[in-house]
Order: C-alpha cells, then structure tokens, then sequence
C-alpha cells in the first residue's frame, strides 16, 4: 500500500508514516521538513501555503511509486488568538495550510486513487465542530475540512473512499512554542498519536464498497468533546 502523507514529518502524520511502514506499506511524506532519516521514506519538500507547488510535490511522489493507493492529510498549523490580534498574514496562513492545503493535496492525488480505486482520509479537528474563542482561524479552517470532505465523498461515490477523521487534542509539539494561556494544561487529557494513527489505518484497510466516512478519535475524558 503507497501512502501519501502530507506532514508526515512529525506528529501524527510520523505516527502514521511509521504505522504504514509496520504494516509493510510504502509511506511517501510531503512536509516543509524531511521525515527522519532512520525512516528512509520517500520525500518531497512543499509549503502547503502555495498550492500549485503542493500539487507538483504530490505528483512527483506518486508519479516516482508508481501510483497511489492512499492520502493521508495530515499537516495543520495554528496560531492563536483574537481576530484583532492575529495579523491577517498568520490568520490566512492558517486557512490555506489546513483547508486550502488539504485541498490541493487531495487535488492532485485524485487522478491515481481513481486508477486505484484508492481512499482519502482528511484530517479536521474537535474544532472544527466546536467552535472557542481565540481560535476563528483554527475553527474555520477545520470545519471547511469537514464540509469539503462530506462533499467529496459525495462527488467521488463509487469510485474512491473517502473517510474524515475528527481528532481531539494529542500530545505532540502542536502547542510549542504558544504562549501559556494557549497550552493545554499539566493534567490536559490528551491522545498518543501512535494510537489514532492506527485508526487511520483501520480507515485506509477497508475493502473497495466499504467505507469509515467518518470518526471522531479523542481521549475518554478530553474537555472538547462533544
């Protein structure tokens, strides 16, 4: 199985990149850093704020495995805060990484996973069904991924699988670097990546016909769900 991961170099894009490769599968990682070199993936650098470049990365990758089987797309950003304060440069930065990103990724792999009757798994967030204040950007961005991928599931019936995963808060370097407000707290309820990267396998193993559309993956006691 050839799956492409977009932000496959660290958080749960690498937990998915290493639980592809545990299952004998062939990770393809597109990033703006390359993956760790132990990995020995197949890399193609991309800022995901530039589309037209996205998609060139995606086609060189699959172009260069012989097709794909699978996307993964997993890379987000954010920057917190109130819409007054975070400059318009950042805010629509976090647009175009997590919805518009997400998009041409999905763009440009179409044409193979149609060939290979292959399947998407988008990546959204508790908030982007649950809206919070300091985070418009954020939520707005999410909750694009998710009508953009209860769309496509539509316009791709039968001939692709589409699944939209819907995680809750994980313990991964997304909150360095915040300022404190902005950073979960000590006893914060938070998921191992390594543990919803494997439902993202779970969606990416089913049969052609039989599709995970969608899954909300969080911690028992996280505060953001529902």
């Amino acid at each position: 199985m050839r799956v492409l991961i977009s932000g496959g170099a660290s958080g749960l894009g690498a937990a998915t990149v290493r639980e592809v490769l545990d299952a004998g599968g062939r990770a393809l990682v597109l990033d703006r850093k390359p993956p760790a070199e132990s990995l020995g993936v197949d890399y193609a650098p991309a800022e995901l704020t530039d589309s037209a470049a996205a998609e060139r990365a995606v086609r060189e990758l699959a172009d260069r495995a012989g097709g794909l089987d699978a996307v993964f797309t997993a890379a987000g950003v954010d920057t917190p805060g109130t819409l007054g304060t975070v400059p318009t440069d950042e805010w629509e930065r976090v647009v175009r990484v997590n919805l518009f990103g997400t998009a041409a990724v999905v763009r440009a792999a179409l044409p193979y996973l149609e060939r290979s009757h292959g399947t998407v798994v988008t990546c959204s967030s508790t908030l982007g069904l649950r809206s919070v204040s300091d985070a418009t950007a954020y939520c707005a961005a999410k909750a694009g991924v998710v009508g953009f991928t209860r769309a496509l599931a539509a316009e791709t019936a039968g001939r692709v699988g589409v699944t939209l995963l819907v995680p809750g808060g994980m313990d991964t370097a997304f909150f360095d670097g915040r300022d404190e407000q902005y950073r979960p707290p000590a006893d914060a309820r938070l998921n191992r990546p390594g543990d919803v990267a494997k439902a993202v396998l779970h969606a990416l193993r089913q049969p052609p016909g039989c599709e995970v559309r969608e899954m909300v993956v969080c911690h028992s006691e996280e505060g953001s769900w529902p």
